[in-house]
Formats: C-alpha cells, structure tokens, sequence
C-alpha cells in the first residue's frame, strides 16, 4: 500500500472520529478481541473540563506522565487531536510556558481550537501539518510528545528526524505507541482500516527504538509496556509503550 493511499484513509478516519466520537486507535477498534489499556490510560483522575471535554479515546498510554514537564517550558504534541495531552501541557507548564499541537486532520485543528476558545485558554496553539514535514522552527521545544500517532505515520525514520530537529539541545520526548511483537500477517499489514486503527503500521519495538537511535536520541528506552490481552498466548501480537529520548 502506497504512502498516499495511507494518509488518505487515515485522515478520513479520525475527520470522521473528530465529528462523530467513532473508534478511534488501537486493537480494541481492529479485532473482535476484547483489549484492557486502562493502567496506560489514567485520564480520569483529570477532572479538568477542557481534558474532559477533548478526551475522545484516542491514546494509548499518558505521555504526559513521564515527560518531567517544567514550568516555562515549550512543549509539542504530534497528531494532538482534539486536544487532550495539549491542554494537560499547558497546565504543567503555566503561563509562562506554552503547549503546541500538531495535526494532519482538518477536522481534528477545528475541534481542538473550539475546544481552546470555549476554555479560554491562553498558551496553547494548534497548527495543522504533518509530522514528515512539521510547521516548527528548528531547536525551539523543550519537550515532544505523542500518543498512538507515530504508528500511523509510514516514513517513520523521517518522521522522528522532524522531531530531533525542532527539539532544542538537551530537549527530550515522551512518545506512547504500539508497537508489535512475532511476524504480523501481510493481510493485516496491507488493511488500510488495520493502519488507521494503529496496528497494521506498528512496528516491532526494537525496530521502532533503532529508528530513534538512528536519528540521534540517547538514553532511548521504553519506560512502560503493556501488551494487549486479545493477542496473549498467539504468535504475534500488539503492545503500547511509551518511549523516552534525549537530544544531546
């Protein structure tokens, strides 16, 4: 399946989810296996309304958690969605720091800044573009996060090259996933709903943790790991993990 081919449906699919709350990512959409990620997934002890209001079930894990978020900072969420982990940034980093989102979706920017306006909240921003290509100057973020994107995205090496780019020295990410385990069939790697579900692009974890490598992070390791329940006991399967990095 072409790169084209990919973006097209993956965009039409969360255009879709941003007007109409349908699945969205992960096993749990793709498999008729019954999949548990609530110890990744902690937002309910968020009671913040804007995070209630643009949490539409989307991540797989709280990047947020283990980013180490300092007050004053800049921080950049990848495929931000409607908003959820932008807004829990904004709060870590106060007034003085600022929270930017990026996304692919037209959809998706239109509901995150309603979502801005409504809360009237003053230090985020929403630009639309794509991870490959992304709309920030170079060595300008403290921090990058993302959840359950990276997957959707097929030149992953490119993409993670964007990212050691706008990060400033000593900057650092925070990035939750899926990544696979075992040989993954080619029927679902070539399923345009299974990539738009976050499974048929996920990679396995050492591979997805060389590419980092490769674009220059240190300290590169996954902080947490979670397999999914529907795929214990078989030959291949799904996990989320969320991934930490440095750019010395």
């Amino acid at each position: 399946m072409d790169e084209n081919t990919i973006k097209l449906k993956v965009r039409d699919h969360y255009g879709r989810i941003a007007e109409k709350n349908d699945c969205g990512c992960g096993p749990d959409c793709c498999s008729t296996g019954e999949v548990d990620v609530t110890p990744l997934i902690d937002y309910a002890s968020i009671t913040d309304p804007v995070v209630m209001q643009a949490n539409l079930g989307l991540g797989c894990g709280l990047p947020t958690g283990f980013a180490a978020i300092q007050a004053g900072e800049t921080v950049l969420d990848l495929g931000s969605g409607a908003g959820v982990d932008v807004f829990i940034a904004a709060r870590q980093v106060g007034p003085a720091g600022k929270a930017i989102g990026v996304d692919m979706t037209p959809e998706m920017i239109w509901r995150a800044r309603q979502n801005t306006e409504q809360a009237g909240v003053t230090n985020v921003e929403f630009r639309l573009g794509e991870i490959e290509a992304l709309p920030i100057e170079s060595d300008s973020v403290d921090v990058v996060i993302s959840n359950c994107v990276l997957n959707l995205v097929p030149d992953k090496a490119r993409a993670f090259n964007e990212i050691y780019r706008v990060l400033k020295s000593g900057g650092r990410i925070a990035i939750s996933d899926v990544v696979s385990y075992g040989q993954i069939p080619q029927a679902i790697r070539q399923d345009a709903e299974a990539w738009a579900g976050c499974i048929a692009g996920a990679l396995d974890q050492e591979e997805y943790l060389g590419i980092i490598r490769q674009a220059g992070f240190s300290e590169v390791h996954a902080a947490q790991k979670v397999e999914y329940d529907a795929y214990k006991g078989t030959e291949y399967g799904f996990a989320s993990v969320t991934v930490l990095g440095v750019k010395l």
